[in-house]
């Protein structure tokens, strides 16, 4: 199986080294078939649990691609920055980046 990439956009005006969960971060992810040629992406606050829910078959458009891994992610501080960048992994030129990130 290919590496996998997961990259974390920096939070703006963090310190390093200090945590800062206090603050609620969105994530944009993308999600891979292991067994089919088929991408899912999609947007939550929390990456593990939305995995899990997506392999126990809770979204039905995609339950005949189950199991899925996690091959990118990207946290936001706001839910709209989130979306956005969804919408963008979408698109074609999205599409390149993400082939361009994920290449081994």
């Amino acid at each position: 199986m290919d590496s996998i990439r997961v990259s974390e956009a920096p939070d703006p005006g963090s310190i390093p080294g200090e945590a800062t969960k206090s603050e609620c971060m969105f994530y944009a992810y993308v999600l891979k078939s292991i067994n089919h040629d088929f991408f899912y992406k999609g947007h939550c606050e929390n990456p593990e649990e939305r995995i899990l829910q997506h392999n126990a078959g809770m979204t039905r458009s995609i339950r005949p691609y189950i199991p899925f891994q996690l091959i990118y992610k990207e946290a936001f501080a706001t839910r709209e920055d989130a979306i956005a960048r969804e919408k963008y992994f979408k698109t074609s030129s999205g599409r390149r980046f993400l082939k361009r990130m994920t290449a081994s």
